[in-house]
């Protein structure tokens, strides 16, 4: 899947605010060990980092070239390492493994958590936000336009819709084993956006990108034009004209013992 730093970078502020809330949960006076961002995208939230924890050697790791790419000319004293998260583990003990909105994309992510839950030092915290939002219109309507128009034999063996998220007990008993505290809530954003359009624009650049990967570039327009008129009768406007673009996301601390 080819990712835009552009286009994720044009809502920046509403998709900084989660990595803000989340890291807000983090004490400062973390154990000794290296800080780092999983799925780091532009920057952004890596940046939150390195002002947190000044002198700790913060790391961001994402496989996506562009944001690679825009996340290095940020940050050009930080240290972006190009891996894919199933694949990948600290080289030594870490004090803090943050991922801000990237598990959600990984098959049987849960195992990856599992996983790198055994990369912490003792005290070290797995800290971890993902929306929550494929019961949301904005993401039903993906698959209604899908199935609708000339495009919709792109889809014929399946759409790319990712797996829902697990109920908060499912996480809370894959990683007890090696906790000594979890703590995992959901936090409900409703963000007022300018006009249909705009939220068309937000989930271009997150969940939108995988069906548009899978039409020719000469009907991209057209499926937006449909996905557009049904995002604009699902969110009907306040009353300065705006939309309210509704956001769940999961957030998961996990202390390891």
């Amino acid at each position: 899947m080819a990712w835009s730093a552009t286009q994720y970078l044009k809502f920046e502020d509403e998709r900084t605010r989660p990595a803000s809330d989340l890291l807000a949960q983090v004490p400062q006076d973390l154990r000794a060990g290296t800080v780092y961002d999983l799925g780091c995208g532009p920057g952004n939230s890596t940046e939150l980092l390195a002002r947190r924890f000044p002198g700790r050697g913060v790391r961001g790791v994402d496989s996506a070239a562009d944001m690679l790419k825009a996340a290095r000319a940020r940050l050009p004293g930080i240290d972006f390492v190009d891996c894919d998260l199933a694949r990948w583990s600290p080289p030594d003990p870490a004090a803090l493994l943050y991922a801000n909105a990237v598990f959600q994309w990984l098959p049987d992510h849960i195992a990856h958590l599992q996983r790198l839950m055994q990369g912490l030092r003792p005290g070290g915290m797995l800290a971890v936000q993902m929306p929550d939002n494929l019961a949301e219109p904005s993401h039903l309507l993906m698959e209604e336009s899908a199935a609708a128009g000339p495009w919709r034999t792109a889809f014929s063996q399946g759409t790319p819709r990712r797996a829902p998220l697990a109920a908060p007990a499912v996480y809370y008993d894959a990683l007890s084993p090696a906790a000594s505290r979890i703590d995992i809530w959901h936090t409900f954003y409703n963000h007022p956006l300018s006009d249909a359009g705009a939220i068309v624009e937000w989930v271009k650049g997150t969940g939108l990108r995988p069906y548009l990967d899978r039409l020719p570039a000469e009907q991209h327009d057209d499926f937006l034009a449909d996905y557009e008129a049904r995002i604009d009768a699902a969110y009907p406007p306040l009353a300065d004209g705006r939309r309210l673009l509704r956001f769940p996301r999961l957030f998961l601390i996990a202390v390891r013992a």
